[in-house]
């Protein structure tokens, strides 16, 4: 098997989404990396990932002490913003730091040594590598060490339903229609059963607080950003997962877990969403509520990403 890098960068704009795919690519590639959160400054944020003079500029004095020599064997950005810098660092460390960028950046894919995006944003390149949704860190022993972490969900009453919500975005409200739907959705589940919900950064606090107070007869939990964190054991005790469909993080996360998902809608999908959704169906991922029970492979694309990336290094060196 080729050799995993020995040292790797994680560029993070800060947003937690991305830079959990990148530091999931990190891990399936056995490397501990280095995560940096280096925001842009105008007028270089509003051209990212296009060059424009000024180069380093673009980080603030403070940060830039951090974006130096000895570069790294690899550095993993996700995002647009980190984008221009993995674009740079090629340049800056002479072809020796593999720069993999997550999702499209929206210009030629050739400008990185490898780009990583999903199918439905339909790019092309010798260097692209697709997937089916996002990558995530989402596995068996992940799953188990969710289970360990929160033992008190096993004694819920099954079906325990994990309700795992995002927040609008453009194409998709949420608003009274939507949050009937959703509702309704997960009392059809949950009957006789639990709720293990959670909202995320992105949702409104009006919608999360009508979700809990609508749930609040049912037994379980609804995560209120106070201590730790249960995703994972919300993911790792789940019986069914719905999942709002703005989130392709969420949605791939849930399709790796093994159970059935499922999610709720109120009017048509924007279509480069649309296509995922598809995608997710077309492969018995993202099922009805009422649909069997089909025995469907989890959706694990992480390791076999980090595996082509170690054999197109390995080719690379000299």
């Amino acid at each position: 098997m080729p050799r995993p890098p020995q040292t790797a960068w994680v560029i993070s704009d800060g947003a937690a989404g991305n830079e959990r795919q990148a530091l999931a690519l990190a891990s399936a590639l056995g490397v501990q990396a280095r995560v940096l959160a280096l925001p842009l400054r105008a007028p270089w944020a509003w051209f990212a990932p296009r060059r424009i003079p000024g180069g380093r500029l673009a980080l603030a004095p403070r940060d830039r002490a951090n974006f130096e020599a000895p570069w790294p064997d690899i550095a993993i950005g996700c995002g647009r913003s980190a984008a221009l810098l993995t674009r740079m660092l090629r340049d800056l460390s002479d072809g020796d730091c593999y720069t993999v960028q997550i999702l499209d950046p929206r210009i030629d894919p050739g400008h990185w040594d490898a780009v990583v995006a999903p199918r439905h944003d339909r790019l092309e390149g010798r260097n692209v590598l697709a997937t089916l949704g996002a990558l995530n860190p989402v596995d068996d022993t992940w799953l188990e060490s969710g289970r360990e972490a929160f033992p008190d969900f096993e004694a819920l009453p099954r079906p325990r339903v994990a309700l795992l919500v995002g927040g609008p975005r453009h194409g998709i409200d949420f608003d009274d229609a939507f949050v009937t739907s959703l509702l309704a959705t997960v009392r059809g589940l949950a009957q006789n059963g639990s709720v293990l919900a959670t909202a995320s950064r992105r949702t409104p606090p009006a919608f999360a607080a009508q979700l809990r107070d609508a749930l609040s007869d049912i037994p379980g939990l609804f995560w209120n950003g106070e201590g730790a964190n249960p995703y994972p054991g919300l993911l790792g005790w789940a019986d069914r997962i719905v999942v709002t469909p703005d989130s392709v993080n969420m949605l791939s996360e849930a399709g790796a877990v093994g159970v059935p998902v499922h999610t709720a809608m109120s009017a048509p999908l924007p279509e480069k969403i649309a296509r995922f959704h598809a995608a997710l169906r077309e492969r018995g991922l993202l099922t009805e509520p009422d649909a069997r029970r089909a025995d469907v492979p989890p959706l694990r694309e992480t390791q076999a990403i980090a595996a082509e990336l170690r054999t197109r290094m390995a080719a690379r060196a000299p």
